[in-house]
């Protein structure tokens, strides 16, 4: 396993972080134990969760994510090799997600809310680094292309969720703070509100890249590296789509595309065509399609910790064998040219 620095912290991290939102939905507690597991015992000591998971969201089933690592840090008792991530839901309609009968924002009162919920599920003291998972401003994240304006636009100011942030980091509840799902300006807003108040310096930022998405190298890729700002890569996948498994119209049984047709963002025509040629690809080399997809996302100069999730341990093991990949330079100029002729079809 490699590791690399957590922004500005000190933290080392594995370039390899598990990701766990299936947990509570598609795998059992027992199936998240044993990737849990099987992960630290190959190197891995990061853990991506929120307070929202299991995805798709559901009332029924919230929560049960942390708590099911929550309980499997207890019992294994590797709490301090540990790095836990977590994360408090931006602006959305889950009024049922804190139990205040509100909508979310990330007012400084839910973002507390949020963090007492966190801590009681993963049966913890503090969260090493805990995320905004989406801004509580109007902005283009979730697959939108285009910025439009909303002069009228009521969000919660980010200097009142950094405020908030920073007095759990003066409690010790938790270490440090990040960022999901933002943009150039919201990563950058951020680091001047923290410069001329003296509030937590934002140390990562989580957005998706993968070989169908990698609008982040357009303006945060800059913005990240000239900041000692990690990025997180999420969905370097694409739900799947990139592994292969989706091809000729393919449907596997307990797939997440097959299971819920609103995980669609990678489902487009375009972008499924785009992804049939990554495949192809490496078939061609004699690669794992999936392999493949991880080993160009992990060798980013932009990229401190990729996430990969699984539904199985036969998935995690192919995706953990991807860091020992080192991709040949053809395959990585026809993955560059294919990225010239079709560049971030799924943003």
């Amino acid at each position: 396993m490699q590791y690399h620095t957590l922004g500005r912290t000190g933290i080392q991290v594995s370039a390899l972080c598990l990701g766990s939102m299936t947990w509570g939905q598609q795998n059992t507690e027992a199936e998240a134990h044993a990737q849990l597991d099987h992960a630290c015992d190959h190197g891995i000591n990061f853990v991506d969760t929120a307070e929202m998971y299991p995805s798709p969201r559901s009332a029924d089933k919230q929560g049960l994510t942390e708590q099911y690592l929550g309980n499997w840090l207890t019992a294994s008792g590797r709490r301090d090799q540990m790095i836990i991530a977590s994360k408090v839901a931006g602006r959305s309609s889950m009024d049922w997600l804190r139990d205040n009968g509100a909508p979310t924002r990330l007012t400084p009162a839910q973002i507390r809310a949020a963090v007492e919920g966190s801590l009681r599920r993963l049966q913890t003291d503090y969260i090493d680094l805990y995320q905004l998972h989406w801004p509580d401003r109007h902005t283009n994240f979730f697959g939108r292309r285009d910025y439009v304006h909303r002069p009228d636009d009521d969000a919660v100011p980010l200097e009142d969720s950094l405020g908030e942030l920073g007095r759990l980091v003066e409690q010790g509840k938790i270490r440090h703070v990040g960022l999901a799902n933002e943009t150039p300006w919201g990563l950058m807003h951020c680091l001047a509100v923290a410069e001329r108040t003296g509030l937590p310096r934002v140390a990562s930022v989580q957005n998706p890249y993968s070989l169908l998405n990698r609008s982040f190298d357009i303006g945060l890729a800059e913005c990240a590296q000239r900041e000692d700002v990690s990025l997180l890569a999420y969905s370097p996948l694409a739900f799947g789509v990139l592994t292969g498994k989706y091809k000729h119209g393919a449907r596997p049984d307990r797939a997440r595309m097959t299971l819920w047709e609103g995980f669609s963002r990678y489902a487009s025509e375009r972008g499924m065509a785009a992804a049939a040629h990554y495949v192809a690809i490496a078939e061609k080399a004699g690669l794992s399609p999936a392999q493949m997809a991880l080993a160009f996302v992990i060798g980013r100069s932009c990229v401190t910790s990729t996430i990969i999730s699984a539904t199985t341990l036969d998935q995690l093991r192919n995706n953990i064998a991807s860091i020992d990949l080192q991709l040949p330079d053809k395959v990585l100029e026809r993955i560059d040219a294919l990225h010239a002729e079709d560049n971030n079809p799924c943003p």
